[in-house]
């Protein structure tokens, strides 16, 4: 049974990914239309790889691995999962056309500050970190869940500087 919901919670977040990823087609062509300027074009492939071999690490040790089962664990894991989402979303909504999953600023125009921005710099990569151990949890994952998470932090060092120097070199005056 567990492994059931997890394929369609698996399943659901993909086609959740695709929906983000055509959104941020939509928005990149809303930036560029504005001088929009990305960055991160070098890590960029590195982030598509890691987050598509996090969704397929998952089902794989779902399937043929053992894993730690439980019951409150599952179901700890899929609320913590659904507020990562939660919190993905309101990044996204604060945003508006603005938000991309790649690192594209519009220059002249100011750092978003409302929504999760007025209380941190980075919400959106606090879910992504949040969900990189609570999505492979619901399954008892706890291999994907260690492995996503070590090469997520190293990715993120670099995407974070990126994006923070990005914003500071296209800042108004």
């Amino acid at each position: 049974m567990i492994t059931t919901v997890f394929l369609v919670i698996i399943g659901l977040t993909i086609i959740e990914r695709l929906i983000e990823l055509r959104l941020g087609k939509r928005n990149l062509a809303w930036s560029l239309e504005r001088g929009g300027v990305e960055s991160g074009q070098g890590h960029w492939p590195w982030m598509v790889t890691l987050h598509t071999l996090f969704l397929g690490a998952m089902v794989a040790e779902a399937l043929l691995m053992d894993t730690v089962e439980s019951i409150p664990m599952t179901m700890s894991a899929v609320v913590i999962s659904v507020a990562a989402q939660g919190l993905r979303w309101w990044c996204i909504r604060t945003l508006g056309s603005r938000w991309n999953p790649r690192v594209i600023v519009v220059p002249n125009l100011p750092r978003v500050q409302g929504g999760p921005y007025r209380l941190l710099n980075h919400p959106n990569y606090v879910a992504v970190a949040v969900e990189g151990v609570a999505l492979p949890m619901i399954h008892g994952c706890w291999r994907t869940a260690a492995g996503f998470t070590l090469l997520n932090a190293v990715l993120m060092v670099v995407r974070i500087r990126c994006e923070n120097d990005a914003l500071t070199a296209l800042e108004p005056s």
